[in-house]
């Protein structure tokens, strides 16, 4: 892997000096310790050829501590009526071009996500990205319900994309429950850890309630304060006059624990 550093905003009144800082993949087998230094899949420029990365709030369900919550059995109460099936199918052996997982794609992401956040030419890319590896398949007697685009590498899987018939949203709570069981299938095929994407603004918070096991990349460990996470995630869109370090009142005890 290739980490690289890209000039951002400044402020030189607090030596402020931002920088995002990115990862190229190598090799596939990379994609562990990748997601392990907190970075995730950048995929907002359909451009770059390669499989890039960006360091962000990345949660992670930590398995060894993972078990279901009273909120985990109350959706899975809602869906076992629906007897889902599960299909776990490597991408290359999937029928990305049929007719119900295109019209499924297309559907929610005209109803859930918005043209301007994800077009079809941007999945497509997404699709063909070497990272992902894995289509969770549900469905209802053979028919497509739902599915999430992961990746498995070693002992990881990433929960990347969840796609879902929103008919079954409101009084299933649907698209919980496929989050749900993707960690519990991590659970059950003694995987490690099962990444859930970025921690930000009170909109993850969802994800940070609804499961045990959590941790977080913080900048330079995984952290498993979750009252903290909760508290970074309220206050996401206030301003902020300097970087976290700057603004400590403890940083001495902070620089001895690096």
């Amino acid at each position: 892997m290739k980490i690289f550093f890209s000039e951002n905003k400044v402020d030189y009144s607090t030596y402020t000096f931002d920088y995002a800082i990115y990862c190229l993949k190598e090799s596939q087998s990379e994609l562990s310790q990748i997601y392990e230094k907190g970075f995730l899949p950048y995929t907002g420029n359909l451009n770059i050829e390669g499989d890039t990365f960006y360091l962000a709030r990345s949660l992670r369900v930590e398995l060894d501590r993972f078990e279901d919550t009273s909120e985990n059995r109350r959706v899975n109460r809602l869906v076992e009526p629906l007897n889902i099936q599960l299909e776990v199918i490597r991408k290359e052996d999937f029928e990305l071009n049929a007719a119900d997982f295109v019209g499924l794609s297309q559907e929610y992401i005209s109803q859930r996500i918005g043209e301007d956040n994800m077009s079809m030419e941007r999945w497509q890319y997404i699709l063909s990205r070497e990272t992902g590896t894995h289509i969770f398949r549900f469905s209802i007697n053979g028919k497509l319900i739902g599915f999430v685009y992961a990746v498995i590498e070693g002992e990881m899987l990433h929960y990347w994309f969840a796609f879902f018939d929103t008919d079954y949203m409101r009084n299933h709570s649907l698209g919980k429950w496929l989050m749900w069981r993707v960690i519990k299938w991590g659970k059950e095929n003694c995987l490690k850890y099962v990444y859930l994407g970025t921690a930000y603004k009170s909109s993850a918070l969802y994800k940070i309630r609804d499961h045990k096991g959590l941790a977080y990349f913080d900048g330079y460990r995984w952290n498993q304060d979750i009252e903290r996470l909760k508290s970074l995630c309220k206050s996401d869109l206030e301003p902020k006059f300097s970087d976290e370090f700057k603004t400590m009142d403890n940083q001495n005890e902070f620089l001895k624990q690096l």
